[in-house]
């Protein structure tokens, strides 16, 4: 799991504790880390590493060993602003991390998994890549996410028939430190609309909680899908229509 230390990776990770699953959790900060790791009842294993860094990337591979499940939740929302003032080398980190990373954590466990004939592959993603105009100001991220996305169909569908499975999530408007960010720092470099529209969405109380977001994507990950987009939206849905 990266990301692990917060937010909706936090979340996952203890809902798939609570199922039993011992756990690698990655992210930068060993504070947050243990906090997440203090949460869960299982084994978890602590792993701070800078996923900008494929040299990292590939530590954080050995070092986890065998995994059956991989969660590609770790992800930057910057840099955020015209595309003509941002700095390049700002970019490229958003691409080490939001995509390199994943492809490289892939690529490294991928064999184990193959090898026994089960594995669950799932990337996180957003709406930007479902409508990249919106997040306006937001070109970076929006790139990257729409990169996940093609990585993962094209890879779902290499690995047809193999038991390993691999899925996109767009876990919706959730109340992380991202959204924080988007809303109150970053985002105000971003378009005005959609600054608006975020800081609408929280007063309006409509965001969901990580818990949510993440109990929405652990329903679907045992079963046999791939190349699916999963959307978080999907499962508040199904409970509103339980409910009525």
């Amino acid at each position: 799991m990266t990301g692990a230390g917060r937010g909706i990776g936090r979340a996952l990770a203890v809902g798939l504790a609570a199922e039993g699953a011992d756990l690698v959790l990655v992210a930068r900060s060993r504070d947050q880390l243990e906090d997440t790791a203090a949460l869960v009842g299982t084994n978890a294993r602590v792993i701070p590493a800078d996923l900008g860094d494929l040299a990292q990337v590939a530590e954080v591979a050995a070092e986890a060993g065998p995994v059956d499940i991989l969660i590609n939740n770790a992800a930057v929302p910057w840099p955020a602003g015209p595309t003509a003032t941002v700095d390049p080398a700002e970019f490229a980190y958003a691409v080490a991390v939001n995509v390199t990373a994943v492809a490289a954590l892939t690529i490294h466990l991928l064999p184990g998994m193959l090898q026994r004939g089960w594995g669950r592959i799932v990337n996180l993603s957003s709406g930007a890549a479902q409508v990249p105009a919106f997040l306006n100001g937001g070109n970076a991220y929006t790139t990257t996410k729409s990169a996940v996305e093609g990585h993962s169909v094209n890879l779902a569908a290499e690995l047809a028939d193999t038991g390993v499975t691999v899925n996109i999530y767009r876990p919706g408007t959730v109340d992380t430190s991202m959204m924080t960010w988007v809303r109150d720092g970053g985002g105000r470099r971003m378009d005005p609309k959609v600054h608006e529209f975020f800081a609408d969405v929280q007063d309006r109380g409509d965001l969901l909680t990580p818990d949510q977001s993440a109990g929405y994507l652990l329903a679907r990950l045992a079963g046999d899908d791939t190349g699916q987009t999963w959307h978080a939206a999907d499962g508040v849905i199904a409970e509103l229509a339980e409910e009525s």
